[in-house]
């Protein structure tokens, strides 16, 4: 056996253990401060404080960075295993509300910056790269995916055809609004606002109001309005 193997084999094995323990001791019963105190010998980074309720998924906790201040809710699923390069990054005081999923494929980064906010039941997709950054909020049931099936060839299985990871950005101080769908190869520029069920497939400048499927652009938060509804 490789010895890389041999130790990806040795850090599930302790990561199962630990997280089997300690993952769902409620929290009434000194859960989340036993969580705090434990984890910090299978994470690759974990602040002081974390809170992290009962009945968390993590794999691949060795890739996975928690800064301090973070609150991590119940059914979150981080998962960053399959590659030696994945990683995840939860900066200062970022908030995971419950049932959210994130997850890497292969050398992916999925980089959520200090003072964000992640709604109920969003999801976040490589195998692209992701970068979300500072003071932005992601409102519940958004969808944020960096990757796309390739289907050029209809004599085969669209699964057959691989995937592209362009990678996604939404810059800081943006607010995504409720069931929000964000395609591979996106910029949402600094101090944007997508409104609730938009698509969006295209670039969007930064203080930009878009809406609609697929988002358009309908004002510029400095005062000038670009487009009626």
């Amino acid at each position: 056996m490789h010895k890389d193997q041999y130790f990806s084999k040795f850090q599930r094995a302790q990561e199962l253990l630990v997280t089997t323990v300690f993952g769902d001791i409620p929290t009434l019963i000194l859960g989340p401060k036993l969580r705090n105190l434990v984890y910090r010998t299978i994470f690759a980074k974990i602040g002081n404080p974390v809170y992290i309720q009962n009945g968390v998924e993590f794999n691949g906790t060795s890739c996975i960075e928690i800064g301090s201040g973070v609150y991590i809710f119940k059914g979150v699923r981080l998962d960053a295993s399959g590659h030696k390069n994945n990683r995840i990054h939860l900066g200062n005081r970022v908030a995971i509300e419950r049932y959210v999923d994130i997850g890497c494929l292969e050398n992916t980064y999925i980089h959520i910056d200090e003072d964000t906010f992640i709604g109920p039941n969003v999801c976040i997709e490589g195998p692209g790269d992701i970068k979300i950054g500072k003071h932005c909020m992601i409102a519940a049931h958004s969808g944020i995916y960096a990757n796309s099936h390739n289907f050029t060839d209809p004599m085969q299985p669209i699964k057959s055809q691989g995937v592209t990871r362009k990678g996604i950005a939404i810059e800081d101080d943006c607010w995504l609004g409720h069931g929000v769908t964000v395609l591979d190869g996106v910029t949402i520029g600094q101090g944007s606002v997508i409104g609730a069920g938009a698509v969006v497939n295209k670039d969007i400048p930064p203080f930009s109001v878009a809406v609609g499927i697929p988002a358009r652009v309908i004002k510029n938060r400095i005062g000038k309005e670009l487009a009626k509804l």
